[in-house]
């Protein structure tokens, strides 16, 4: 955090040609989610799910309700169907950190992340189809293999200052 308020600041400041110190885009949440396949066939996926989240960020994550019912899967609202965490602050960062340095490394034939994952608005989101690429995850303890999204909330207007700000943290995009 410290690295990003020296340095990092300074650089985008002058590369995205802004005036106002304040006006540099940065980081404000990072939301981990987890949805929760057979949620409403067993309560214990549930139960595996949050103990995941919890050792993936550090932090516990709430469990999230159906808002509506939808008869063709079976589901009614208030139905426990998923968990998530947001993270801030120090936390966020070094999250940030391990995500951008241990995880997206160890994926395999990894080139890059896309650079269509940006929502227009300055967020960006990604997905992992398994879990086991945190090195923080027993593979062994894993009875079922979940999905995980993540999406890196930040301050900037438009997706060139979020690009700009993602590439000076270290984010590895396609070319």
């Amino acid at each position: 955090m410290t690295k990003f308020n020296k340095k990092i600041v300074m650089d985008l400041q002058k590369e995205l040609k802004l005036e106002n110190f304040f006006a540099v885009p940065r980081l404000k949440k990072i939301v981990v989610n987890v949805g929760i396949k057979d949620a409403l066939a067993d309560k214990k996926n549930i139960d595996n799910a949050v103990t995941i989240l919890t050792q993936i960020t550090g932090q516990k994550p709430k469990v999230t309700a159906a808002k509506k019912s939808i008869a063709t899967f079976k589901l009614r609202e208030g139905d426990k169907i998923g968990a998530v965490v947001t993270l801030r602050g120090k936390r966020m960062y070094d999250f940030y950190e391990k995500l951008v340095s241990v995880v997206l490394p160890r994926l395999r034939d990894f080139r890059g992340v896309p650079l269509k994952s940006f929502d227009g608005r300055g967020n960006y989101s990604m997905g992992f189809p398994e879990v086991l690429v945190f090195s923080e995850i027993d593979a062994s303890r894993i009875e079922k293999n979940q999905g995980i999204e993540i999406t890196i909330v930040t301050s900037a207007k438009n997706n060139k200052e979020a690009e700009g700000l993602l590439r000076a943290l270290g984010m590895p995009f396609e070319k």
